[in-house]
Protein backbone atom coordinates (compact mmCIF):
# COMPACT_ATOMS: atom_id res chain seq x y z
CA UNK A 1 0.00 0.00 0.00
CA UNK A 2 1.29 3.44 -0.93
CA UNK A 3 1.19 5.85 2.01
CA UNK A 4 0.75 9.59 1.51
CA UNK A 5 2.18 11.97 4.06
CA UNK A 6 0.63 15.04 5.63
CA UNK A 7 2.21 18.46 5.26
CA UNK A 8 3.46 18.20 8.85
CA UNK A 9 5.00 14.78 8.26
CA UNK A 10 6.82 16.10 5.21
CA UNK A 11 8.08 19.08 7.22
CA UNK A 12 9.53 16.72 9.84
CA UNK A 13 11.15 14.56 7.15
CA UNK A 14 12.57 17.73 5.63
CA UNK A 15 14.27 18.54 8.95
CA UNK A 16 15.78 15.05 8.96
CA UNK A 17 16.82 15.59 5.37
CA UNK A 18 18.55 18.88 6.13
CA UNK A 19 20.54 17.14 8.86
CA UNK A 20 21.49 14.33 6.48
CA UNK A 21 22.54 16.84 3.83
CA UNK A 22 24.76 18.46 6.46
CA UNK A 23 26.51 15.14 7.09
CA UNK A 24 27.33 14.72 3.40
CA UNK A 25 28.61 18.29 3.17
CA UNK A 26 30.96 17.63 6.10
CA UNK A 27 32.10 14.37 4.51
CA UNK A 28 33.28 16.30 1.47
CA UNK A 29 36.02 17.73 3.70
CA UNK A 30 36.58 14.59 5.79
CA UNK A 31 37.08 12.04 3.01
CA UNK A 32 40.63 12.05 1.69
CA UNK A 33 43.44 9.58 0.96
CA UNK A 34 44.49 7.67 4.07
CA UNK A 35 41.10 7.91 5.79
CA UNK A 36 39.28 4.61 6.37
CA UNK A 37 35.57 4.06 5.86
CA UNK A 38 35.41 2.86 9.46
CA UNK A 39 36.58 6.35 10.42
CA UNK A 40 33.81 7.72 8.20
CA UNK A 41 31.39 5.46 10.07
CA UNK A 42 32.49 6.88 13.43
CA UNK A 43 32.37 10.45 12.11
CA UNK A 44 28.77 9.96 10.98
CA UNK A 45 27.64 8.33 14.22
CA UNK A 46 29.22 11.12 16.26
CA UNK A 47 27.69 13.80 14.03
CA UNK A 48 24.21 12.30 14.32
CA UNK A 49 24.47 11.90 18.10
CA UNK A 50 25.61 15.52 18.45
CA UNK A 51 22.50 16.63 16.55
CA UNK A 52 20.03 14.39 18.37
CA UNK A 53 19.57 11.89 15.55
CA UNK A 54 20.22 8.19 15.04
CA UNK A 55 21.19 5.95 12.14
CA UNK A 56 18.01 4.12 11.14
CA UNK A 57 19.71 1.44 9.07
CA UNK A 58 21.88 0.24 11.96
CA UNK A 59 20.29 -3.05 12.98
CA UNK A 60 17.97 -3.11 9.95
CA UNK A 61 17.64 -6.78 8.95
CA UNK A 62 20.83 -7.44 10.90
CA UNK A 63 22.93 -4.74 9.23
CA UNK A 64 25.59 -3.68 11.75
CA UNK A 65 26.58 -0.20 10.62
CA UNK A 66 25.29 3.36 10.47
CA UNK A 67 26.57 3.78 6.91
CA UNK A 68 27.10 1.85 3.73
CA UNK A 69 30.50 2.61 2.22
CA UNK A 70 30.90 1.31 -1.34
CA UNK A 71 34.31 1.72 -2.97
CA UNK A 72 35.08 1.72 -6.72
CA UNK A 73 33.42 -1.41 -8.21
CA UNK A 74 31.06 -1.87 -5.24
CA UNK A 75 27.57 -0.83 -6.32
CA UNK A 76 25.92 -0.59 -2.91
CA UNK A 77 25.85 -1.88 0.69
CA UNK A 78 29.61 -1.94 1.15
CA UNK A 79 30.67 -2.48 4.76
CA UNK A 80 32.76 0.17 6.52
CA UNK A 81 36.27 -1.22 7.06
CA UNK A 82 39.77 -0.38 8.31
CA UNK A 83 41.26 -0.39 4.80
CA UNK A 84 42.60 3.08 3.91
CA UNK A 85 41.13 4.92 0.97
CA UNK A 86 43.63 5.58 -1.81
CA UNK A 87 44.13 8.61 -4.00
CA UNK A 88 41.94 8.12 -7.08
CA UNK A 89 39.25 6.01 -5.36
CA UNK A 90 35.59 6.91 -5.42
CA UNK A 91 33.40 5.98 -2.45
CA UNK A 92 29.64 6.14 -2.06
CA UNK A 93 28.37 6.84 1.46
CA UNK A 94 24.71 5.92 1.99
CA UNK A 95 22.73 6.42 5.19
CA UNK A 96 19.23 6.78 6.63
CA UNK A 97 18.76 9.36 9.38
CA UNK A 98 16.06 9.23 12.05
CA UNK A 99 15.39 12.63 13.63
CA UNK A 100 12.57 12.59 16.17
CA UNK A 101 10.92 9.68 14.35
CA UNK A 102 11.14 11.20 10.87
CA UNK A 103 13.34 9.49 8.26
CA UNK A 104 15.47 10.73 5.37
CA UNK A 105 17.70 8.69 3.04
CA UNK A 106 20.55 9.87 0.84
CA UNK A 107 23.67 8.49 -0.83
CA UNK A 108 26.51 10.49 -2.35
CA UNK A 109 29.62 9.47 -4.25
CA UNK A 110 32.77 11.24 -3.07
CA UNK A 111 36.09 11.60 -4.86
CA UNK A 112 39.16 10.56 -2.86
CA UNK A 113 41.95 12.99 -3.71
CA UNK A 114 42.64 13.38 -7.42
CA UNK A 115 40.52 11.03 -9.51
CA UNK A 116 40.67 10.06 -13.18
CA UNK A 117 38.70 11.82 -15.88
CA UNK A 118 36.86 8.52 -16.39
CA UNK A 119 35.75 8.42 -12.74
CA UNK A 120 34.81 12.10 -12.75
CA UNK A 121 32.63 11.72 -15.83
CA UNK A 122 30.88 8.72 -14.29
CA UNK A 123 30.12 10.76 -11.17
CA UNK A 124 28.89 13.71 -13.24
CA UNK A 125 26.60 11.56 -15.39
CA UNK A 126 25.22 9.70 -12.37
CA UNK A 127 24.45 12.92 -10.51
CA UNK A 128 22.81 14.44 -13.56
CA UNK A 129 20.73 11.29 -14.05
CA UNK A 130 19.42 11.67 -10.49
CA UNK A 131 18.15 15.16 -11.26
CA UNK A 132 16.72 14.03 -14.61
CA UNK A 133 14.66 11.54 -12.62
CA UNK A 134 13.63 14.11 -10.03
CA UNK A 135 12.30 16.37 -12.79
CA UNK A 136 9.71 13.67 -13.55
CA UNK A 137 8.57 13.36 -9.91
CA UNK A 138 5.45 15.45 -10.35
CA UNK A 139 1.79 14.90 -9.58
CA UNK A 140 0.12 12.94 -12.38
CA UNK A 141 3.25 11.31 -13.77
CA UNK A 142 3.98 7.64 -13.28
CA UNK A 143 6.89 5.81 -11.70
CA UNK A 144 8.03 4.70 -15.14
CA UNK A 145 8.57 8.30 -16.18
CA UNK A 146 11.31 8.61 -13.56
CA UNK A 147 13.14 5.46 -14.61
CA UNK A 148 12.76 6.21 -18.32
CA UNK A 149 14.34 9.65 -17.91
CA UNK A 150 17.29 8.22 -15.98
CA UNK A 151 17.86 5.31 -18.36
CA UNK A 152 17.56 7.40 -21.51
CA UNK A 153 20.10 9.92 -20.28
CA UNK A 154 22.62 7.49 -18.74
CA UNK A 155 22.59 5.04 -21.63
CA UNK A 156 22.79 7.93 -24.06
CA UNK A 157 26.07 8.87 -22.37
CA UNK A 158 27.37 5.33 -22.82
CA UNK A 159 26.78 3.97 -19.31
CA UNK A 160 24.59 1.20 -17.90
CA UNK A 161 21.87 1.40 -15.25
CA UNK A 162 21.82 -1.13 -12.41
CA UNK A 163 18.50 -3.00 -12.36
CA UNK A 164 18.87 -5.15 -9.24
CA UNK A 165 18.37 -2.28 -6.77
CA UNK A 166 15.74 0.46 -6.84
CA UNK A 167 14.46 3.52 -5.07
CA UNK A 168 11.42 3.23 -2.83
CA UNK A 169 8.84 4.94 -0.73
CA UNK A 170 9.95 6.04 2.74
CA UNK A 171 8.09 7.17 5.84
CA UNK A 172 7.23 4.97 8.81
CA UNK A 173 9.95 2.57 7.63
CA UNK A 174 13.00 2.67 5.42
CA UNK A 175 11.34 0.81 2.54
CA UNK A 176 7.72 1.36 1.56
CA UNK A 177 5.74 1.11 -1.66
CA UNK A 178 6.16 2.08 -4.41
CA UNK A 179 9.51 0.81 -5.61
CA UNK A 180 11.21 3.19 -8.05
CA UNK A 181 13.23 1.46 -10.80
CA UNK A 182 15.85 3.59 -12.54
CA UNK A 183 14.93 2.15 -15.92
CA UNK A 184 11.68 1.41 -17.73
CA UNK A 185 8.92 2.76 -19.91
CA UNK A 186 7.39 6.19 -19.67
CA UNK A 187 3.73 6.17 -18.73
CA UNK A 188 3.94 2.86 -16.85
CA UNK A 189 3.73 2.04 -13.16
CA UNK A 190 2.05 3.64 -10.16
CA UNK A 191 0.75 7.18 -10.57
CA UNK A 192 2.51 9.84 -8.50
CA UNK A 193 0.21 11.69 -6.10
CA UNK A 194 0.60 14.63 -3.77
CA UNK A 195 1.94 13.55 -0.39
CA UNK A 196 4.02 10.62 -1.60
CA UNK A 197 7.65 10.61 -0.43
CA UNK A 198 10.13 8.50 -2.38
CA UNK A 199 13.83 7.97 -2.87
CA UNK A 200 15.42 8.25 -6.29
CA UNK A 201 18.89 6.68 -6.23
CA UNK A 202 20.35 5.65 -9.59
CA UNK A 203 23.39 3.37 -9.55
CA UNK A 204 25.30 3.79 -12.80
CA UNK A 205 28.16 1.60 -14.08
CA UNK A 206 30.89 2.23 -16.62
CA UNK A 207 30.60 -1.37 -17.79
CA UNK A 208 27.82 -3.95 -17.63
CA UNK A 209 24.72 -3.32 -15.48
CA UNK A 210 24.69 -6.75 -13.81
CA UNK A 211 25.78 -7.16 -10.20
CA UNK A 212 27.25 -9.97 -8.13
CA UNK A 213 26.99 -10.44 -4.37
CA UNK A 214 29.91 -10.72 -1.96
CA UNK A 215 30.04 -13.55 0.56
CA UNK A 216 28.70 -11.22 3.26
CA UNK A 217 25.33 -11.33 1.41
CA UNK A 218 25.08 -7.53 1.53
CA UNK A 219 27.67 -5.95 -0.73
CA UNK A 220 26.88 -5.86 -4.45
CA UNK A 221 29.58 -5.11 -7.01
CA UNK A 222 29.89 -4.93 -10.78
CA UNK A 223 30.38 -8.26 -12.55
CA UNK A 224 33.22 -6.90 -14.69
CA UNK A 225 35.08 -4.87 -12.05
CA UNK A 226 34.10 -1.55 -13.60
CA UNK A 227 33.47 1.56 -11.52
CA UNK A 228 30.00 2.29 -10.16
CA UNK A 229 28.58 5.52 -8.73
CA UNK A 230 25.35 6.40 -6.93
CA UNK A 231 23.53 9.57 -5.93
CA UNK A 232 20.29 9.54 -3.95
CA UNK A 233 17.77 12.07 -2.68
CA UNK A 234 14.59 11.75 -0.68
CA UNK A 235 11.87 13.60 -2.62
CA UNK A 236 8.34 14.67 -1.66
CA UNK A 237 5.68 14.89 -4.38
CA UNK A 238 3.89 18.21 -3.92
CA UNK A 239 1.36 20.22 -5.90
CA UNK A 240 4.17 22.69 -6.63
CA UNK A 241 6.55 20.05 -7.98
CA UNK A 242 9.23 17.80 -6.47
CA UNK A 243 10.60 18.94 -3.11
CA UNK A 244 14.09 17.55 -2.46
CA UNK A 245 14.22 16.88 1.27
CA UNK A 246 17.95 16.04 1.29
CA UNK A 247 19.24 18.81 -0.99
CA UNK A 248 22.82 19.80 -0.21
CA UNK A 249 22.88 23.10 -2.07
CA UNK A 250 22.83 26.20 0.13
Amino acid sequence: MIKRKSKREIELMHEAGKLLAGVHKELRKFIKPGVTTMEVEKFVEDYLAKHGATAEQKGYQGYEFATCASINDEICHGFPRDEKLNNGDIVTIDMVVNLNGALADSAWTHAVGEISDEAQKLMDVTKTSLYKGIEQAVVGNRVGDIGHAIQTYAEGEGYSVVRDFTGHGIGDGIHEDPFIPHFGEAGKGARLKEGMVITIEPMINIGEWESKMDMNNWTARTVDGSLSAQYEHTVAITKDGPLILTEQED
